[in-house]
């Protein structure tokens, strides 16, 4: 299988898009800092690009590894990779492979599906991961919800992206 390194480009994009927007003053900015103890003193400075450079850089790894969840080839490509001539495109597993691909390719591969796969993510890791650390750091409901919505949303719009356009 190849990877659209566009798409991926594409998807690592929308958590800086739905971060501004989200903990941005259009929704949730006030709350969000009243949940962490923050003043707006507290954002300025940092270093910016540092923040901003890692930032993207992890999104690209979690847009890279989320094609793996969101398209179902990847499962098969995966179950048939170590096969013996597979990566030199010979042999029977890669026989298998390309007429699989030929048959069932195109499945599964919109927008509305990534969408859920990248939704489901966001419930069932995310909310899991974050929701436990936050009540072992004492954090409230609103704070797991601003943050877990964020990434359930994010994770959704990144997901049909790769899903769509893989």
């Amino acid at each position: 299988m190849e990877t659209n390194f566009l798409a991926i480009i594409g998807a690592a994009v929308i958590p800086m898009i739905i971060g501004f927007v989200w903990y941005g003053p259009m929704l949730f900015q006030k709350a969000w800092m009243k949940e962490m103890n923050f003043t707006q003193k507290d954002l300025e400075g940092g270093n910016v690009l540092l923040i901003f450079g890692l930032s993207f850089l992890f999104s690209l790894m979690l847009a890279f590894s989320l094609q793996m969840f969101v398209i179902h080839q990847w499962g098969v490509f995966s179950v048939l990779a170590s096969d013996p001539g597979f990566m030199e495109k010979t042999g029977g597993g890669f026989a298998y492979f390309e007429e699989f691909m030929a048959n069932f390719g195109d499945r599964h591969r919109t927008f509305k599906h990534g969408l859920l796969h990248g939704a489901l993510i966001g419930m069932f890791v995310v909310l899991p991961i974050t929701g436990t650390k936050a009540l072992f750091e004492r954090k409230t409901g609103k704070y797991i919800a601003i943050n877990v919505g964020y990434w359930i949303v994010t994770l959704a719009l990144m997901g049909g992206i790769i899903s769509q356009w893989a």
